[in-house]
């Protein structure tokens, strides 16, 4: 399995995979391969390439857009930094993203005032404002060939919803100081809509794994490392940072910074304050020349977001993303019907849309009030620092944390670390916050049978080679998995975060947490936190093999 799941983006193909040091086990030990595949010549080095009786500078768990921006700004302070992943650079939700790089809120402005207050979508304005000419500036700087472009974005209405929800838009976005923001009465897509819409100019895009690539090469000049393979399993604060890793070994630095799109070292303090959510995402061939590019969002709930990415040759064709049909993770499993639906929103709008080149999806963690929790760990101590909650805005959530953190750490004031505090609580929204904790109270007690999927199968005959499912054995629920050789793989399906049900993926084919969004490969091993540790595996009798798995 490539990644966290089965499913190839566009992006996974547009670039090389960012370079980053595979280090070996020392002398004698077994060597800990990563979950991507080891075929494409990368070196190992020795573990002594890490001092680990020297105490580190700071140490960034995740190797994503906010963990390489976090890194390579610190870097450029001066400050000596180690970037560990589980699996390559990028290789996680980040080479998932569609790569929108916007000011234009995903929960709208008009939503994060009744949040934060005026002063705070002011501010949330600016930040997502900088984060955009941020990576515009650091692409230039590091002359990183990532085709970022500035481009004006459109909001248009989705059918039944009514112009005033952009008039009280319009007025909410011009109070957050985004005063060149209007709204055109004639806009028109190719097909199926004419009418009025707001355009929020000086929006951006970029390829993501290029852009990854190119903070990985700065960061390994400016004399930082950023090293794949390697599993954290936690973090301990104190006068130093402790950072344990799966090999059994330790590092130590003065700070932590732990970027891994959900904090694997928290088991509560965060993770009522978001949800999982899986998003879906065609990429369909235009004829070159045929679109203006831009960036287009609608007003739907669940709304589309798409843009267009130009030809790789002057031979070849555009390529249109469009993206949505989100959904709980975990809560669904008519992957093929969401796509399907995706393709034919995007032929009706957009006529000349031709074959679809790839279908993929992502998690997004949305935070109660739809701002990123960026800052000092609540659950630990002072040296220890997160960023999550990227609410559907992951690459400007991520470089804004690398602002925020960077400042933090340098112990300069930041303007907008209040708003993104992740000690905040909710003080307005508790209706949904309410709600997203009343689902997971329910996973428990319903022990995932309750949704559609295949978790209510009653026999291993059910399962379809390729295929999953959970069923009781015993009394309890495993989670098994046909091969296409016909064997068969139980796990204990309680996730080793809290203890949920996991649910069968079969797009991504991998077992995923409906409370906390933690996921995990056919054979239980992790993909994705809070989890740490894999699921426990089971005989035909449910009962445990062997002694539970470390973390």
């Amino acid at each position: 399995m490539r990644g966290t799941g089965s499913s190839r983006s566009l992006w996974m193909d547009t670039a090389p995979r960012p370079e980053a040091t595979r280090v070996a086990p020392h002398p004698g030990e077994p060597a800990h391969p990563s979950d991507l595949d080891m075929d494409k010549g990368l070196a190992f080095a020795p573990y002594s390439l890490v001092d680990r009786d020297r105490p580190a500078d700071v140490v960034v768990v995740g190797a994503g857009i906010a963990g390489l921006t976090t890194a390579y700004l610190l870097a450029r302070e001066g400050r000596a930094v180690l970037v560990l992943d589980a699996r390559d650079p990028a290789g996680g939700e980040t080479a998932r993203t569609t790569a929108h790089l916007s000011n234009a809120i995903d929960d709208r402005y008009s939503f994060l005032e009744t949040q934060v207050g005026e002063e705070g979508a002011r501010l949330a304005a600016e930040s997502h404002t900088a984060a955009i000419e941020m990576i515009g500036r650091i692409a230039a700087q590091e002359d990183i060939a990532c085709d970022y472009r500035r481009l004006d974005g459109w909001l248009f209405l989705a059918p039944g919803d009514d112009r005033h929800l952009l008039e009280e838009e319009l007025a909410a976005a011009h109070r957050a100081g985004l005063t060149d923001v209007d709204l055109v009465e004639d806009f028109r897509l190719p097909a199926n809509y004419a009418g009025p819409a707001l355009r929020f100019p000086r929006q951006g895009q970029f390829d993501p794994m290029k852009y990854a690539a190119g903070l990985v090469r700065a960061i390994r000049a400016l004399g930082g490392q950023v090293v794949a393979g390697q599993r954290v399993t936690s973090v301990e604060g104190g006068e130093e940072a402790i950072i344990h890793l799966a090999d059994g070994h330790s590092l130590k630095a003065a700070a932590c910074v732990v970027a891994t799109n959900s904090p694997v070292i928290d088991t509560v303090a965060i993770h009522t304050k978001q949800a999982p959510y899986r998003t879906y995402v065609v990429a369909l061939r235009v004829p070159r020349g045929s679109l203006e590019p831009a960036l287009w969002w609608d007003t739907r709930d669940d709304y589309h977001y798409v843009r267009l990415q130009a030809a790789a040759d002057e031979q070849g064709d555009d390529i249109l993303i469009i993206g949505g049909e989100d959904h709980k993770t975990g809560e669904a499993q008519d992957h093929d019907q969401r796509f399907l639906r995706l393709e034919d929103w995007a032929r009706r709008h957009f006529p000349m849309a031709a074959e679809t080149v790839c279908r993929w999806s992502g998690q997004v963690m949305e935070p109660f009030d739809g701002l990123a929790f960026i800052g000092r760990d609540p659950a630990n101590t002072a040296n220890i620092l997160i960023a999550t909650g990227d609410s559907g805005m992951g690459m400007t959530h991520g470089t804004i944390a690398g602002m925020v953190l960077t400042d933090l750490l340098q112990g300069r004031a930041n303007a907008w670390a209040g708003l993104y505090e992740p000690s905040r609580k909710p003080a307005r929204n508790l209706r949904e916050y309410l709600k997203e904790n009343l689902d997971v109270a329910r996973e428990y007690a319903f022990g995932g049978y309750r949704h559609e999927g295949g978790t209510d199968i009653t026999s291993e005959a059910a399962i379809a080679p390729g295929g999953g499912g959970v069923l009781r054995i015993g009394g309890q629920p495993v989670a098994v998995f046909r091969a296409e050789d016909g064997s068969l793989t139980r796990v204990s399906a309680k996730c080793t975060h809290l203890g949920c049900t996991v649910h069968w993926n079969g797009l991504e084919n991998s077992w995923d947490c409906p409370c906390h969004g933690s996921r995990f490969a056919p054979d239980g091993a992790v993909l994705a936190g809070p989890a740490v540790a894999d699921l426990a595996p089971v005989d035909a009798s449910g009962e445990p093999v062997g002694p539970p798995p470390e973390p």
